[in-house]
């Protein structure tokens, strides 16, 4: 029995001679593995590997079997044809860091269409984005993911006054925590800020330099390390450091 649905692609690997190993973030299934054969040799047509380039958009029709932990895909296509994120050497590495993230949190293979709406969405709008809004796509992203998975920082409504970013609480906090794991004023304050941006075009009017986008990614990333057990290192962290 197939079902439809469509997917972000987080990761695929290289099998055999010319197939694939793919991990995607299904709307229906959640988290799932899917080996996909024969797609890495040449045809009139070209190889149909490109498909399953990480962050792509796909509508897809698998078989699915509740027993296994890999499956496979019957059909697929795209669901929304980039204009820039797999052309585009900057936003392809911030599309490729979101979906590594995303890879990062994601543990059980369950539904969830708000997330995947979410990061359906965010995709497209990364796409779209003018410059001053894709230099800060990555800090907006990771703010609003912690959301979904129950370690969203509580923002603070009154930002007068010194405050400091509590990161193993997740709290803004008038005084200095007694460990390291915290941001300063004036980082804790651009924090409230970014955590107030409801759509990816507000994102335009906080201007940071590329110093403080990298401070603030790391700092995100040591939470996201505080509050996931075992989440480890992003292999993309390398790339993003000069793009930001």
């Amino acid at each position: 029995m197939t079902h439809k649905t469509k997917a972000i692609i987080l990761r695929s690997i290289k099998y055999g001679e010319t197939s694939l190993v793919v991990t995607a973030f299904t709307e229906r299934f959640g988290i799932q593995t899917y080996m996909v054969n024969g797609v890495r040799s040449a045809s009139k047509t070209g190889s149909k590997a490109i498909l399953y380039q990480p962050a792509s958009l796909l509508e897809m029709e698998v078989y699915h079997n509740e027993l296994k932990s890999m499956h496979r895909i019957k059909e697929s296509s795209r669901a929304f044809l980039y204009k820039n994120i797999l052309s585009g050497v900057i936003k392809n590495s911030i599309a490729i860091f979101m979906v590594e993230l995303l890879h990062k949190t994601l543990r059980q293979p369950e539904q969830n269409s708000e997330l995947f709406y979410f990061c359906e969405d965010a995709l497209i709008k990364l796409d779209e984005a003018p410059p001053p809004v894709t230099a800060n796509f990555a800090l907006y992203f990771m703010l609003q993911l912690s959301h979904f998975f129950g370690f969203r920082i509580n923002d603070h409504d009154n930002p007068r006054g010194e405050l400091y970013l509590d990161l193993q609480e997740g709290n803004f906090t008038s005084t200095q925590p007694a460990h390291f794991h915290f941001l300063q004023p004036e980082d804790a304050l651009t924090t409230s800020e970014l955590l107030k941006v409801m759509q990816p075009h507000e994102l335009s009017q906080l201007k940071l330099n590329h110093v403080k986008r990298r401070h603030l990614l790391l700092k995100y990333l040591e939470y996201y390390q505080l509050h996931i057990p075992d989440f480890g290192q992003m292999k993309t962290l390398t790339v993003m450091d000069g793009l930001l």
